[in-house]
């Protein structure tokens, strides 16, 4: 039986409601906005992204059948979207007394 490596991410430099653009894979191009990080497995959730067919047993709250929910992202395949220079690449920088996530294109603060 194969055992699936796990690597662990130190440092997510993704946020949740900040702006990716998929670089891999069948939604390649798209853009969406991150609705949940998982920083231990080093996957996010985009809204409308990787979409899957989930099958709903009915129940008190729910009448059942087939409805369509994100699935996970690996983050890799992600780029985080500028608002001035589109998808770029992440750096860090104290400015003031705090650290912020930079534009590594146009240097703009990408921290709201």
């Amino acid at each position: 039986m194969a055992m699936a490596t796990v690597t662990s991410h130190k440092r997510v430099d993704i946020r949740r409601n900040d702006t990716v653009k998929v670089l891999s894979g069948r939604d390649k191009g798209k853009q969406g906005r991150v609705l949940r990080v998982f920083p231990d497995t080093g996957r996010i959730l985009v809204e409308h992204m990787m979409l899957v067919n989930k099958h709903l047993r009915p129940s008190q709250k729910s009448k059942g059948g087939i409805a369509e929910q994100e699935s996970p992202i690996s983050i890799a395949k992600v780029q985080l979207v500028c608002a001035t220079c589109g998808p770029v690449r992440i750096g860090h920088e104290v400015r003031g007394d705090r650290k912020v996530r930079i534009c590594k294109k146009c240097g703009t603060t990408l921290d709201k």
